[in-house]
């Protein structure tokens, strides 16, 4: 079944006349009768891909848009390998092994887990990795439950309203009850609402380092010490697992005396993008696990495959290895340094933009990008347009800003956010500043002179 419903006519097709000798017409949706010009047929694509935005005006997107050229002839020369073969590619399983030890000790594992044995693995992206370790959390609640002679059945999952959504896929999709709590007096989920949400049923929190909707942190430490007091007077004990999608890339760096990884005793695994701030092409993921307890062993299979028996723990089978060898590439040439000073740059950038829309007086600030370098901001008082207008009117200039409704306890705030991502430069918010002032203007009406066309 397709995900897609565009209505089409099975012999709709595509023809233009630069192509039209090399590649005569081109059907949409069924095969070519004959064989095209591998050049043709390139440029024939390439004319199609002019049509998408331009990913250095994107400011929607946390994913990385822009590596160096020693990291994209890296991902061209591994694409080829498949990362889950750890038998026929030794030594891109043995980059994977050290990438994983690297975020353990960056995201202070305890030893031995800490050392060069760290629990963890790559995925496909940070939702695959948030589905690895929400698995954990489930089937380690229903070990504790079984042993015990108590009702496993019931699961649930406490999170803010404001997870992303491929948490509530993996309640979904897991049979686990996606306890969303509204938000209430901030714009993420508080300590002790986290708390008083909990219950015997309870596999888990998630604490979002980063919020998409504003690029908050989530109070992970607070968090962790009110399920401490709630162990204390109930028996409770409820474990933490940190989605530090985007955050994980970056605190370390630029918030160091902030207490949210495996120094917290509570949690008990976190889940990273390495294609967000973690500076690498899409797609890949990581996901940790605080020790080997942490992780069920029968979620891990033995597989005989080409030769060589394996353990694995995925949700596919197939996946290439550039984008790991792409991400051992950037810890091995930024380093800690490296990585502080880009994203700390990223935060500077975040936070000029955040002036200048304040200064502009029509805007309310969110957030101000100094947590995330994101920042969102509604619309102060009526105006006549809305923030779905104002990214309508960027659009002409190219910009892509997204408008959406705040999640369930702030549903009635429409906020515009702003990405701010490695590549993105001073100049570029300069003239991203510039535009937005003018679409300004031109949405309450102080720009409606005709302007004479002139070749």
């Amino acid at each position: 079944m397709s995900l897609h419903s565009h209505h089409i006519r099975r012999h709709e097709a595509m023809s233009g006349s630069a192509f039209d000798t090399a590649l005569g017409t081109i059907p949409r949706h069924e095969l070519p009768e004959g064989i095209q010009d591998p050049d043709a047929a390139m440029r024939f694509i390439q004319d199609e891909l002019m049509l998408d935005g331009n990913a250095r005006q994107n400011l929607a997107t946390f994913v990385t848009t822009w590596m160096e050229p020693q990291a994209v002839a890296l991902i061209r020369s591994s694409l080829e390998k498949n990362i889950i073969d750890k038998d026929e590619y030794p030594q891109s399983a043995e980059i994977e092994r050290r990438c994983v030890n690297i975020l353990a000790n960056l995201w202070h594992a305890p030893e031995p887990t800490g050392g060069a044995d760290a629990v963890g693995c790559s995925t496909t992206g940070s939702s695959e990795a948030a589905m690895l370790a929400g698995m954990a959390l489930k089937w380690r609640w229903r070990a504790r439950r079984e042993a015990a002679g108590l009702d496993a059945t019931r699961p649930n999952l406490v999170m803010g309203a404001n997870v992303q959504v491929c948490w509530e896929k993996f309640a979904r999709y897991w049979d686990v009850e996606a306890r969303l709590v509204p938000l209430e007096g901030a714009t993420h989920l508080t300590a002790g609402q986290a708390a008083a949400a909990c219950d015997e049923n309870t596999i888990g929190v998630v604490a979002v380092l980063g919020s998409t909707f504003d690029g908050s942190y989530e109070p992970v430490a607070q968090i962790a010490a009110a399920l401490d007091k709630l162990e204390a007077s109930t028996g409770l004990d409820v474990p933490i697992h940190v989605d530090a999608a985007s955050g994980g890339f970056i605190a370390p760096f630029l918030d160091t005396e902030l207490l949210w990884d495996f120094a917290l005793e509570r949690v008990k695994s976190i889940n990273a993008s390495g294609h967000k701030y973690g500076l690498v092409y899409p797609g890949v993921g990581w996901v940790l696990w605080r020790s080997a307890e942490d992780l069920p062993s029968d979620l891990i299979f033995s597989v005989d495959y080409l030769g060589g028996s394996m353990p694995t723990f995925a949700l596919n089978f197939s996946r290439p290895a550039a984008q790991v060898v792409a991400q051992y590439y950037t810890l091995v040439r930024y380093g800690f340094e490296g990585y502080r000073r880009i994203q700390e740059r990223s935060r500077q950038i975040a936070g000029t933009i955040a002036r200048g829309v304040e200064a502009m007086g029509p805007f309310t600030l969110l957030s101000r990008g100094d947590e995330l370098p994101v920042l969102a901001f509604k619309c102060t008082t009526p105006a006549g347009w809305s923030v779905y207008d104002l990214s309508h009117e960027l659009r002409t200039f190219g910009w892509i800003v997204p408008a959406y409704p705040m999640p369930e306890g702030m549903a009635d705030t429409d906020v515009l956010r702003v990405v701010v991502r490695n590549g993105f430069t001073f100049d570029l918010a300069g003239m991203f500043l510039a535009d937005v002032a003018k679409s300004v203007d031109r949405l309450s009406g102080r720009q409606n002179e005709a302007v004479a066309f002139h070749h």
